[in-house]
């Protein structure tokens, strides 16, 4: 079931929520029974197969913990470690068996000559995010940080429908005690107008945004996978249309899972913070998947030995953790590479910084603007890693970007471009016909959308005033919009209504966010 899906606006979320506040008032153990097996419903939606996979992962995690926390708190640590390392490796097991399978056996098979055919597993959705989240818990329970061990609770905590499928990566310390407390059992009409509020934002972000700029996106990565080169503008379209179709298609995914959360009164963590905002890749990977880059720091960054040991060994931590990161994405060597990629950027960005505090140089307003631009540019080019479908279609889309298939600009250029024109035609430049570059729409869309992620607040800032997520130390605080904060009222009303009534008016057939293949 698609958040973006009329059976999940009009029905399901309805039901549920009305379930919830209604049974809230006999037992708020009930309600969260309730929105456990709502949450089993919407996950079974998909293909009801894989319920008892997630069953048996909440059950088998669950009993872990407590052993392990039980293990902790009678001192006895070692024991507790031993199980802990068993239940980590049954859980990266599972997640190995389904998601890596065929990526391992598809390069293993060539190697001794057997043209054996792959076996046909289906990836559960979400299998990457309940992992990590019930790995998450079993170390805070090895760590003594996991304290609340309802296990209605648990299960509502893994199942959870708002993050279940494509995240924000939950902690047990986060979220047990809202589930505990009085007040998110009792309905709060604040709660369910900012709650509405985010979720209509995040879903024009999708369909309107997202979806609109994917039609650039498709046919030019597919030309460059059948082999057919892109010259400069159309493989630089191609590679900005993609950058902003992710961005505003896990923006838009995000909002709509912290609001569908706060129709209920419960906060997920901040997850999405204008990341293109970034001056730094180091910055970058503060602002994106906040959750992921949380847990990557804390369980496989730091245990590794973070930069406790000198140079040589951060930067090597740093690259193994971004490569770890890239599998995470997918079971691909193209993901293998963007995580590569970005742990050589971390690597250089933070060399940079250390010369930059040697030398006890200040950053100027217009190095700031230049460090935004280079860490874009940097991103950007990463992302066609993370979109091609192939290694060959890749190096086709970079090649183009770096002009070695030729730079032709629209002929429409040559006579209606004013004075841009006149002057590409004086430095002797070829004008043809684009196959792959709409010299208007996808021109438009673009530097629209560049100055909307560089110029205009975000949807947590405009609902600062309203704690529209948990924040993270060293993560970034949501600081306010000013004049566009949002308020209750008949004109943010009025806004909202409209740009709801274009989003659902813009849904076309099955459109998957693209953090559900994760």
């Amino acid at each position: 079931m698609l958040f973006n899906s009329f059976v999940f606006i009009f029905l399901f979320l309805p039901v549920v929520c009305v379930g919830f506040f209604v049974l809230a008032k006999a037992s708020p153990r009930l309600a969260a029974g309730w929105l456990t097996v709502a949450s089993l419903v919407f996950y079974g939606w998909w293909n009801p197969v894989y319920v008892p996979l997630l069953l048996a992962s909440i059950a088998f995690n669950y009993a872990t913990g407590m052993r392990i926390a039980l293990r902790h708190e009678r001192g006895r640590k070692t024991d507790g470690k031993r199980l802990l390392l068993v239940a980590i490796g049954v859980n990266l097991a599972l997640l190995g068996y389904f998601k890596y399978t065929n990526f391992f056996l598809a390069n293993l098979l060539p190697l001794t000559g057997d043209a054996a055919p792959l076996p046909e597993i289906v990836l559960p959705l979400g299998i990457s995010f309940f992992t990590f989240t019930q790995i998450a818990f079993l170390v805070d329970a090895h760590r003594g940080v996991a304290r609340e061990y309802s296990f209605v609770h648990y299960a509502l905590f893994v199942s959870y429908f708002p993050h279940l499928i494509a995240g924000p990566i939950l902690h047990h310390r986060e979220m047990m005690p809202q589930f505990e407390a009085r007040s998110t059992y009792r309905l709060n009409w604040e709660n369910l107008a900012v709650g509405l509020t985010m979720f209509v934002i995040g879903l024009f972000k999708k369909t309107v945004i997202a979806d609109g700029v994917a039609g650039f996106v498709t046919p030019a990565f597919d030309a460059a996978a059948a082999g057919t080169p892109l010259t400069l503008l159309e493989a630089w379209g191609a590679a900005l249309a993609y950058a902003f179709q992710i961005y505003f298609d896990f923006s838009g995914y995000t909002d709509m899972a912290l609001g569908a959360s706060r129709m209920f009164g419960i906060v997920l963590p901040l997850n999405f913070r204008s990341p293109y905002k970034s001056r730094s890749i180091i910055d970058f990977w503060r602002r994106w998947h906040i959750t992921l880059s949380r847990f990557l720091r804390d369980y496989v960054y730091i245990p590794l030995g973070g930069n406790r040991h000198g140079n040589a060994r951060m930067f090597g931590n740093l690259f193994a953790t971004m490569l770890i990161g890239g599998l995470w994405h997918g079971a691909g060597w193209t993901f293998v590479a963007w995580g590569a990629l970005h742990g050589v950027y971390l690597i250089v960005n933070r060399g940079w910084r250390a010369l930059r505090r040697r030398a006890r140089l200040e950053v100027r307003m217009a190095e700031k603007a230049l460090a935004t631009l280079l860490t874009f540019v940097a991103v950007v080019v990463a992302w066609v890693l993370f979109r091609a479908p192939t290694f060959g279609a890749a190096i086709t889309v970079l090649e183009g970007m770096a002009g070695r298939h030729g730079t032709v600009f629209p002929e429409r250029w040559a006579t209606r471009g004013g004075g841009v024109g006149s002057w590409l035609a004086g430095t002797g430049a070829t004008f043809g016909h684009l196959e792959h570059f709409d010299r208007i729409a996808e021109a438009n869309w673009i530097v629209a959308l560049l100055l909307v992620c560089w110029f205009l607040p975000n949807t947590q800032q405009i609902l600062a005033a309203y704690r529209p997520a948990l924040t993270t130390s060293g993560y970034g605080e949501i600081d306010s919009a000013g004049r566009w904060r949002w308020k209750p009222g008949l004109g943010w009303l009025m806004l909202l209504a409209s740009l709801g009534a274009y989003a659902l008016l813009s849904v076309n057939g099955y459109s998957e966010f693209i953090y559900f293949q994760f």
